[in-house]
């Protein structure tokens, strides 16, 4: 059994009970303090094998000690913790030193697999110490597990340069992750280029991408500087990369073998320095299968997969993006406005099939068109009325609920890639498949609850607890 010493920091008591009876339970030495300068003084005094802290205390920002720590004791391994559920908060704490981030609340089970890795290597925590506290705008929203999972792959991965495959439907942010990945790495002095390969027609696609000398080509009236010179030092970000033909893959692939190219119709090899970032809404394993993508070249970018869902599946972020795409609308010269509860709880009942986009244009559409300071519910149904197909349901209804659920679940495991979801998977899958399910059953009945709790197999009586323990909010669509 371990014998380890944790310093514990948090100034909620409960949690600090609930630590230290955990960490007892699995053979740790736990002490818990409520404040910065406690910890502070116990670090100094070269005591703890590991320190567990939150972010936000009373005397003290965490973020403003850790590199205090680490700078006295680089070998002590720290564990952030904090209910700021954020990508910056993530960031930050990778970029402080931090050996892990867990968003709260957290699984116990999790957080002990956490500690194990953590004191049996500590050398993998990153010693340099940056300070970035200049640059808090927030690039990704969201405080949903999935895309908490998503931040904290970006903060293991953003000092490295592996290829990343970014995958999500159309309007789900993934140039935002990619951007992300980028703004974070120590490549970030260096330009990030964006091309996007459905955009361009086929026969360019190389052009685009590796340059060409003049005469390549009809047309060709002079020497043409491709992407991956533009993007020299930076990272390339490859958009669609479904739709890159095949001959491109094969040069793609070299490139990424031998780390030089040659432009269309030139003789002489460029060297090159650039991190490819890669992204898609198609299902890669089916057009390896039909012949029209290279299973290397997706072997080679899928490095570090990284999973963006649908904003079906995270409709309670929609609440942050919402206000955050008001405050954007702000900025642009449209009049300061704000959301009521009602209003945000109807747009949580749509499906948006546009995905984050569409949110964003909706909003930027209401706060251009109505003039009250207060957006109300009624203002929201009717917009979403005014820009709805007519012969498509405000929620999409789905093949089947086992179709539905098993999409959402596959949706929730792709998020963590190769590696196994961590601890605590039963309570998860639960709580981010129970709410949109109930949401969906409403939606395929308009909102009969008699129907909806016999399309479910469930009691009506325990539908209607359901809807209210998770305060579903379903308004019937009236034609």
């Amino acid at each position: 059994m371990p014998s380890n010493e944790i310093l514990i920091a948090d100034d909620d008591a409960a949690i600090r009970t609930v630590l230290t009876q955990a960490l007892s339970r699995a053979g740790y030495s736990p002490r818990a303090t409520s404040n910065a300068a406690t910890l502070w003084r116990w670090a100094q005094a070269g005591e703890g094998d590991l320190i567990i802290t939150d972010v936000v205390m009373p005397d003290e920002n965490a973020f403003n000690i850790i590199p205090q720590i680490k700078k006295q004791r680089p070998e002590l391994p720290i564990i952030v913790m904090s209910a700021e559920n954020t990508i910056m908060t993530a960031i930050k704490a990778s970029e402080k030193g931090a050996f892990d981030y867990l968003p709260k609340p957290f699984d116990l089970k999790e957080l002990i697999s956490v500690i194990e890795r953590a004191l049996e290597d500590t050398s993998s925590v990153s010693e340099k110490i940056i300070n970035s506290d200049a640059n808090d705008q927030l690039p990704l929203i969201g405080r949903s597990i999935a895309m908490q999972e998503i931040y904290r792959v970006i903060a293991r991965v953003m000092k490295t340069d592996l290829s990343v495959m970014i995958r999500g439907e159309s309007g789900t942010g993934k140039e935002l992750v990619a951007r992300a990945l980028h703004d974070f790495s120590s490549r970030s002095v260096g330009p990030f280029i964006a091309i996007n390969m459905a955009a361009i027609p086929r026969e360019l696609i190389e052009s685009e991408l590796f340059g060409h000398e003049k005469g390549a080509f009809t047309g060709a009236q002079g020497r043409h500087i491709g992407r991956f010179e533009q993007a020299e030092g930076g990272t390339l970000f490859l958009d669609e990369i479904g739709d890159m033909p095949l001959e491109a893959q094969t040069r793609l692939l070299r490139v990424l073998q031998e780390g030089e190219y040659t432009r269309v119709g030139g003789r002489v090899p460029i060297k090159t320095n650039v991190r490819i970032v890669a992204a898609t809404h198609r299902d890669l394993q089916k057009l390896i299968h039909a012949g029209t993508f290279r299973e290397d070249l997706f072997y080679r970018l899928n490095v570090v997969p990284i999973n963006v869902p649908p904003l079906r599946s995270r409709l309670d972020d929609i609440s942050d993006l919402a206000h955050h795409f008001l405050r954007k609308a702000e900025t642009q010269g449209l009049p300061a406005k704000r959301f009521e509860g009602e209003a945000i709880k109807r747009m949580q009942t749509y499906q948006w099939p546009g995905n984050v986009r569409e949110l964003e244009n909706f909003v930027q559409r209401i706060a251009a068109l109505h003039p009250e300071d207060v957006i109300t519910k009624t203002v929201v149904e009717e917009e979403l009325m005014n820009s709805h197909n007519p012969s498509e349901p405000l929620i999409k209804e789905e093949k089947s609920l086992p179709d539905f659920v098993a999409n959402h679940l596959q949706n929730y495991f792709s998020t963590f890639g190769a590696d196994l979801p961590p601890p605590g998977l039963y309570e998860r899958v639960i709580k981010e498949v129970e709410k949109p399910l109930i949401l969906a059953a409403l939606a395929s009945t308009n909102g009969n609850q008699i129907k909806a709790s016999e399309l479910l197999g469930i009691n009506r009586n325990t539908l209607r607890k359901k809807i209210r323990d998770l305060d579903v909010q379903f308004s019937p669509i009236r034609h």
